[in-house]
Parts: structure tokens; sequence; C-alpha cells
């Protein structure tokens, strides 16, 4: 499947590029791509719900009225959900609403959602996206130049792009990730990391290398890099116990890049800010 390559202003290039047709031409799987959005929506649930049942209420444990003899239903206590003010019946608890998928389930409903949209021709190619500083107008005349302005977009940059990046950021609907370094790291810890060591962090794609993340911070800061180091966070759990019952929630999960400039260089995040 062959695509035309656009410049910034939209226009057609001349040229094209071929999309591998195991990726974006294949046959779509609408259940599995039901079952990975039920997935996602799934782990953004917190699960913190809560609701009293006759148990947890307080109240007195008098027996209301006596056991027969009043020629309505029995009733034991005033905290039963069938009296104003008494426990829920069968109320929400907290609970966790993750569900595994298998990965072949979920690389193929990636390739149906990515040939989906080829079929729609929503999938465009831009030969070179940058600017010479962070400008928001700038963007929004890219979006307006490709028909987006009043659609959702996603954005992936070949290379860490910050003008790009920053430009994109107030805009709601619109999202730039890039192939291999995500976004920097901006922490206490991480610049003074960076201000006594030369040591800079990179939340990086999962799927990076070490090679292929040194050619990256070395391409878009124009550093030299002497060690990348890496390591895998796992997502921070959580529990509090409040009045409403236990509070669980996570964090998610990424790859975290440690690297080391050489001496002489340095890396300046809020240059273009």
């Amino acid at each position: 499947m062959k695509v035309a390559v656009l410049d910034i202003n939209g226009k057609d290039t001349g040229r094209k590029v071929e999309l591998s047709a195991d990726v974006f031409g294949i046959e779509p799987n609408n259940h599995a791509v039901y079952l990975d959005v039920k997935q996602y929506l799934a782990n953004q649930r917190q699960g913190t719900h809560k609701a009293k049942e006759r148990a947890e209420i307080a109240g007195s444990t008098r027996k209301i009225k006596k056991q027969k003899g009043t020629g309505t239903a029995r009733a034991g206590s005033i905290k039963s959900g069938v009296f104003k003010g008494g426990g829920r019946m069968f109320g929400p608890r907290p609970r966790n609403y993750s569900f595994k998928l298998n990965k072949n389930l979920k690389r193929l409903a990636r390739k149906s959602a990515l040939s989906m949209k080829a079929n729609d021709k929503a999938i465009f190619v831009m030969e070179d996206l940058n600017f010479d500083a962070p400008k928001t107008k700038n963007f929004t005349a890219v979006l307006n130049s490709l028909g987006l302005n009043d659609k959702k977009s996603l954005f992936v940059l070949g290379d860490l792009n910050n003008n790009v990046y920053l430009s994109s950021r107030n805009l709601k609907g619109t999202e730039v990730i890039t192939n291999i370094l995500i976004k920097p790291i901006i922490t206490e810890k991480a610049t003074k990391d960076a201000e006594d060591k030369n040591v800079f962090g990179f939340v990086v794609n999962p799927k990076a290398n070490k090679v292929e993340i040194k050619k990256a911070v070395e391409a878009a800061y124009g550093v030299s890099v002497e060690k990348v180091r890496t390591m895998n966070v796992r997502p921070d759990r959580k529990t509090r116990y409040t009045k409403t019952g236990v509070q669980t929630g996570k964090t998610n999960a990424y790859k975290k890049a440690i690297v080391q400039v050489a001496e002489g260089d340095t890396i300046d995040f809020y240059s273009n800010i």
C-alpha cells in the first residue's frame, strides 16, 4: 500500500512511501480491537467504589417490632436495606477490573486498528515536521492544512523534537510521541544529578535498546553520550483506608534511561521556553 508524502503545508511532494501489508493491509478483526479497548478502559478504572452494607451502618440493634402478629413482614433491624437509612443490598466493593490478554491478540488488535485507519485514508506521512521555536499557532497551522483541526490526531516522530512537542501540548485532542525518546524526566533529583554529575533521565520506548537511545539523544540534543543505563520501573501500588472503605490504585509502568553526557556538553530542557 502506497501513501503520498506531504510537506508541512499539507501539499503533496510527489513522492510516495510503501506501507507494510503485514501491518496496514490485513483483514481487521473487530473483536480483537473490542477486547483491547475493553482492557485499556478497564485498566483506567480505580475500582475504589464502596457502599456500606447493613453490618457497617451505625444504628440500633434493637428488634423494631415483634416477630408475629403484626400482619406485615418480619423485621429484625433498622439497618436493613428495606428501611430508609439502612445499608445497601449487594453494594459495590473495591475490586480490580484489569484482566489478561495474550500478546498475539494485542498485536492483532493494533494491526487491525492501523489497517482500519489505512482503509479510511486517515494515515499521513510528512517529510519534515520541525519548528524554529515552540509556538502553538505553528502547530495549529499544520492541523488546519491537514484538515485535523476539529479531530483527534496522533503524531509519531522518528526522533525527539522538543519544539514540536511543546507546540502541541496546549491543544486538546492532539498528542505527539516519539519512536524512542518519549519525554525527559524533570524532577528535583534529576535536576541535581544533571548539575552535579552531568547525568540526564528520559522516559523511553520499552522496546528501545541502549544503542538506539544513545543515537537518539545525540541526534536530538547535539551532545556526546558516554554511557546509557536503562531500567524498567514497576507500577507503584498504594492502599489507603478511608471512611468509605479501602482505596487502592496504581501508577503506570515505564522504561527509564539514565544518560551520561561527555564533559563539556550539557542538555538544556528549558532553552526554548
